[in-house]
């Protein structure tokens, strides 16, 4: 009698994973929009963008010819299909269905896709948050190239201003739009690595609000400082749609609003411990619209520390220059003054009274003879530098501070704390860019053969977000409806496990199989088969 073959694989929180992409149809979606050319291919390109997703969210950040190891020892029949082998997941044919995302328009296969999305996980989308962040790329790819942005069919892999604070790195910028319940990315754009936020946001608001209108039916549009640029607010009032933004501090208007709040008085927000706030009306760009001014109280006993800090550092590094000045020499006194005047003006906390110090020049050597008159005189300024007790208070008076303005002026139907709690589902867009950006998450930095596949790529990274926050949505709402309690780290009952928490959890499942037929999935516990039920059939049948 032959022995008995055991072979296991691995398939720990993948099968999650595997569930949510066939819950949402995301390769039946892609495969719809492109078929497979040829038979010569095994996969089809749905099944390479599941492939992609498994790895981003298998936490390994391999690169693509790498793939066939990564599914070496994983269950394909259960993840994917039937007759999915790891050598046919390799990097070209998973590079032709990049390049086939590109072709297709990488922002309207996503957006298609996400409304879908958001239908069958019943998503209000009663508000959109936009934000756009900075991948740095490697490589040099097309950023020396002379063409115009408008003369390339992609995106400018180029140097610009860098969040990721690598300003020596060529990179692309990623624009992101999330529905404020679940995090849902709904919308993403690639852009070249130069483009500002500003003109950015305004060629969101200018090409696809209407398709976000017509599709979603959002109330608000939810940006930070970015967004309220005069000609972005126009295009929004004109279009009927409301915005919640932040207003820089750079307008006038609104600096005088924040110094003044010592002189107003503010009411407590409603739900919002620490924070109190008074409203105004405005009609900054042309567009009524109504400012609220908050306070938060917390925040700002901790802003006080970090401006002494700050004050003292200024205050030194233009103490010094003062100290340099002293040095430098003067044919007379007039241009000493002018350049004493050019250090007060361009110093924002020191001020000093000058003083003028002429020091006698002999064009002989030695020392000069009893009486001998100066051939010329040097002048020398200098001073007692200090900082007053109002340019403190001054600094004092917006710690904390902060403007949000709409043009929603009906405070029945979005009440202050209301456009508070909007414009702080902020976080959720600025949580998707910490995921994206995790050294844990598909790849680090970027590193693929032509441009046009990193924007195909960053759709594909923007796919992990949204089966991630679908899954941590999913599990959260099936334990509260269904009454029922996950661990967390501290092993008490929960029902608002975070997605990465439960993938921890998931470590150690395998599948077991015996003489190459028999399988066994195996080392599911008593807390992972809670998941398992609460999410239903389609994860039932993975992980049995």
């Amino acid at each position: 009698m032959p022995p008995v073959q055991y072979r296991t694989q691995v398939m720990d929180h993948l099968g999650l994973v595997a569930g949510m992409c066939k819950e949402l149809g995301i390769v039946e979606h892609i495969d719809q929009r492109a078929p497979k050319q040829s038979d010569e291919w095994k996969v089809s390109h749905g099944e390479c963008i599941l492939a992609m997703i498994l790895n981003g969210l298998g936490f390994v950040g391999q690169s693509l010819h790498m793939f066939p190891q990564f599914f070496d020892n994983k269950p394909l029949d259960k993840l994917i299909r039937e007759g999915v082998e790891p050598e046919h997941l390799n990097d070209k044919v998973l590079g032709r269905a990049l390049d086939e995302m590109f072709n297709l328009d990488v922002s309207k296969v996503y957006f298609e896709l996400a409304i879908k999305v958001a239908k069958h996980l019943k998503l209000p989308c009663e508000a959109l948050n936009l934000d756009g962040t900075s991948l740095h790329v490697d490589g040099r790819y097309n950023s020396d190239s002379e063409e115009s942005d408008e003369d390339l069919n992609c995106i400018r892999i180029c140097k610009g201003y860098s969040r990721d604070h690598r300003p020596d790195l060529n990179q692309a910028i990623l624009l992101l739009m999330t529905e404020n319940k679940a995090g849902i990315p709904m919308f993403i754009a690639a852009a070249s690595g130069n483009v500002t936020d500003k003109t950015s946001f305004q060629w969101v608001v200018s090409q696809h609000l209407k398709s976000f209108k017509a599709a979603l039916e959002a109330r608000y549009f939810v940006a930070d400082a970015a967004l309220y640029v005069a000609e972005t607010l126009q295009k929004l009032d004109q279009q009927g749609q409301w915005f919640i933004s932040r207003v820089p501090l750079n307008i006038a208007a609104a600096k005088e609003l924040v110094q003044s709040a010592p002189t107003r008085t503010m009411k407590a927000v409603e739900g919002f411990e620490h924070y109190e706030a008074i409203k105004v009306s405005s009609d900054y760009a042309g567009v009524e619209q109504r400012w609220v001014l908050f306070r938060n109280k917390q925040s700002r006993k901790t802003e006080q520390k970090t401006l002494t800090r700050r004050m003292q550092k200024k205050s030194l590094a233009e103490c010094k220059k003062l100290e340099k000045l002293g040095k430098k020499a003067f044919r007379c006194e007039k241009d000493a003054l002018e350049a004493f005047k050019q250090w007060q003006k361009q110093s924002e906390l020191c001020q000093a009274e000058p003083q003028i110090i002429s020091k006698p020049c002999y064009k002989t050597k030695g020392r000069p003879a009893h009486g001998a008159e100066p051939d010329h005189l040097e002048y020398f300024v200098t001073g007692c530098c200090s900082v007053t007790v109002q340019t403190r208070r001054d600094a004092e008076a917006s710690l904390g501070c902060f403007v949000l303005a709409t043009n929603d002026t009906d405070t029945g139907r979005l009440t202050t704390a209301e456009l508070l709690r909007t414009y702080k589902s902020q976080q959720q867009v600025e949580r998707g860019f910490r995921f994206l950006k995790s050294p844990d998450f598909l790849v680090s930095s970027l590193y693929l053969k032509k441009p046009e596949r990193i924007e195909a790529l960053l759709m594909v990274m923007t796919l992990c977000l949204m089966v991630y926050a679908a899954i941590q949505h999913r599990i959260r709402h099936e334990l509260k409806r269904q009454s029922r309690t996950f661990p967390d780290m501290k092993k008490k009952p929960a029902q608002n496990p975070t997605g990465r928490w439960v993938f921890f959890c998931f470590s150690g499942v395998h599948v077991l199989t015996v003489n190459g037929t028999e399988k066994h999935v195996i080392g599911l516990s008593e807390s992972m088969t809670t998941i398992v039920l609460v999410l239903g059939s389609t994860y039932q049948e993975i992980y049995s």
